[in-house]
C-alpha cells in the first residue's frame, strides 16, 4: 500500500506529523508542504476562508497568512485531513469507504471534544489519531479493488464473525494492518496508544478510544445501551453529569456534519447519524418494533419437540437446536449461551450461543471452572443445581459471585443461569438475558427458562443410556 497504492497520501501525512514533532518548525515549513501541490494548497485556503475556521471572515490569500489567522496546528489539521480525502475519495469509493471516512470525521471530532476537558494542549493530536483510527480499513477499502469486492460480499452474507471473514480475505485484520501503516508512517504515540488501551492511563489515547466507541454505537441509535454505556463513561472521565455528557455527544455529531463539510466532503454528512429530535424518537420507536418478541406458539412446539426426544434420544444437535430456538424466539431472550466443562472439567467453554454480538462468546470466552481465591456464579449454580434470577432482590447476596471477569464479558443488569446436568452428571451451565435492548426479564421467561432447562438434562441423560 505504501508503494504502489499511497505513496502521495503517505509522504503528505509524514511530512505534517513530522512537523507536529519538531521543536522548532516554522511557518514556512508547513506552507512549504502544503505548496508541493497547488489543488492541496487551494482547498486548504479554502477551508480557512469558511466560517467555520474564519468567523470574522478576514480574507486569507496565503497559507502564511492562514497559519497566522487560525492557528498552525489548525492549518496541518486541515491538509492532513483534506489530503486523506483526496486520496481516498478521488479513485472510485465504494460505500464502505464512504461509510467509515464518514465514521472517521464523526470519531474524531467527538475524541477532540472529550479531549477539550481533560488535555490543555495535544487536541489536534487527539483529532487526527481518531481520525486515522481505521487508516488500515480505511487504505484497504479505498485501493484493494476486486479484493475489496470479494470481501464487500464476504461480509453482507447473515450471521457472519466479521473479524474471521476478514482475515480469511486479507490474511490479517484490519487493526493489524492499521498498526503496520501507524508505524510505517511513524505517526506517533497518541496513534499508537489509541489501540491497545482499556484504561484512563493516556488521557490523550483514551479520548480517541471513547471518540471511536462513540462514533460506532451511534450507528446502533442514539437511546441504544451501547452508547447509554459510552456516555456513562465519558462522564466519569471528564468529570461532567451523564445528562452533560449525551448533550455534548450530540452537539459533537452535529460539529462533524459542518466539518465534513467544510473540508469538502459533503457527501460524508448524510452517513453521520441526526441529531434531530423528531428523527431520533423515530429512530427509537423502530428499535422497539424491531425488538424480539416472544412467539407462544415457537415456544409449546420447542418443548413438545424436546419432550419428544426423551423417549427418542435424538441426537446432541437437534437437542440443541431445540432448546435455542424455544428460548430465543419462543420465549423471546435476546442472548442465550450454553458453557459446558471442557478441558478435563478444568474450564467452561461456550459450545453454541445465539443473539447479538455473541459471536466472540464462542470463539474468546473461557472462565476456570474452580477458582477458590474467587468464586464465580457458574460454578455456584452447578455445585448447588439450582436455576437462579440474577439481578432481583432475592439474589442480591449473590451479587459478589458475578466477577469483574464475567461483567467484561456478559456486561450488567439482570439474567438466567442455570445449571444443565445429564442425571448426576454435570455437562455446563446455561445462561440468558435480554441485554440488547436493556428490556427487564419477565416471570414468564424464568418460568419457561427452567422448563428448557429440565427437559434438556432429560434428553442429554437418555443419550447417556443409549
Amino acid at each position: 500500500m505504501n508503494q504502489a497504492e499511497l505513496p502521495a497520501l503517505a509522504a503528505v501525512v509524514q511530512d505534517l506529523h513530522h512537523l507536529a514533532q519538531a521543536e522548532k518548525s516554522s511557518v514556512q515549513q508547513l506552507a512549504d508542504v502544503l505548496l508541493r501541490d497547488a489543488s492541496l494548497t487551494s482547498k486548504v485556503l479554502r477551508v480557512g476562508n469558511s466560517v467555520y475556521y474564519n468567523p470574522a471572515q478576514e480574507p486569507i490569500r496565503t497559507i502564511s497568512r492562514a497559519i497566522v489567522l487560525i492557528g498552525f496546528d489548525n492549518v496541518r489539521l486541515i491538509g492532513l485531513s483534506v489530503s486523506l480525502i483526496d486520496g481516498l475519495l478521488g479513485r472510485a469509493p465504494s460505500e464502505q469507504l464512504y461509510e467509515l471516512l464518514a465514521r472517521s470525521f464523526h470519531a474524531a471530532v467527538q475524541a477532540r471534544n472529550i479531549a477539550g476537558y481533560v488535555l490543555t494542549k495535544n487536541q489536534e493530536e487527539v483529532f487526527i489519531a481518531a481520525l486515522l483510527y481505521h487508516l488500515g480499513a480505511l487504505a484497504f477499502w479505498g485501493c484493494a479493488g476486486e479484493q475489496a469486492d470479494e470481501l464487500a460480499v464476504a461480509l453482507a452474507r447473515p450471521g457472519i464473525n466479521e473479524d474471521e471473514v476478514v482475515r480469511e480475505v486479507l490474511g490479517t485484520s484490519f487493526r493489524h494492518l492499521t498498526q503496520g501503516l501507524v508505524k510505517s508512517w511513524n505517526l506517533g504515540e497518541i496513534a499508537s496508544l489509541a489501540h491497545n488501551t482499556a484504561n484512563h492511563n493516556d488521557p490523550a489515547a483514551f479520548s480517541v478510544h471513547l471518540g471511536a466507541r462513540i462514533s460506532e454505537a451511534a450507528l446502533e441509535g442514539w437511546d441504544s445501551p451501547q452508547m447509554e454505556a459510552l456516555v456513562q463513561q465519558m462522564a466519569t472521565f471528564t468529570g461532567i453529569t451523564p445528562e452533560e455528557a449525551l448533550q455534548q455527544v450530540l452537539d459533537s455529531a452535529d460539529e462533524a456534519v459542518k466539518v465534513a463539510a467544510t473540508f469538502g466532503a459533503s457527501s460524508l454528512c448524510r452517513l453521520i447519524p441526526s441529531t434531530d429530535p423528531e428523527l431520533i424518537r423515530t429512530q427509537q420507536e423502530q428499535r422497539k418494533a424491531r425488538l424480539l418478541q416472544p412467539d407462544l406458539l415457537v415456544l409449546q412446539q420447542s418443548l413438545q419437540d424436546l419432550g419428544m426426544m426423551v423417549s427418542k434420544r435424538a441426537d446432541i444437535g437437534l437437542i440443541l437446536d431445540s432448546l435455542f430456538k424455544g428460548l430465543y424466539q419462543g420465549a423471546g431472550l435476546e442472548r442465550v449461551m450454553l458453557a459446558v466443562l471442557a478441558e478435563e472439567q478444568t474450564r467452561f467453554k461456550v459450545k453454541r450461543a445465539v443473539g447479538e454480538k455473541t459471536e466472540r462468546w464462542v470463539s474468546e470466552f473461557l472462565l476456570p471452572a474452580e477458582q477458590p481465591e474467587q468464586p464465580h456464579i457458574f460454578s455456584y449454580v452447578l455445585r448447588h443445581k439450582e436455576a437462579l434470577w440474577m439481578g432481583v432482590p432475592a439474589s442480591y447476596n449473590l451479587n459478589e459471585l458475578v466477577t469483574q471477569p464475567i461483567r467484561q464479558w456478559l456486561g450488567q443488569g439482570m439474567f438466567f443461569i442455570a445449571p444443565l446436568m445429564a442425571g448426576t452428571r454435570q455437562i455446563g451451565v446455561l445462561y440468558a438475558d435480554s441485554r440488547i435492548s436493556g428490556r427487564a426479564l419477565k416471570h414468564e421467561q424464568f418460568v419457561a427458562f427452567q422448563r428448557f432447562t429440565q427437559l434438556t438434562g432429560r434428553c442429554l441423560e437418555a443419550l447417556t443410556r443409549k
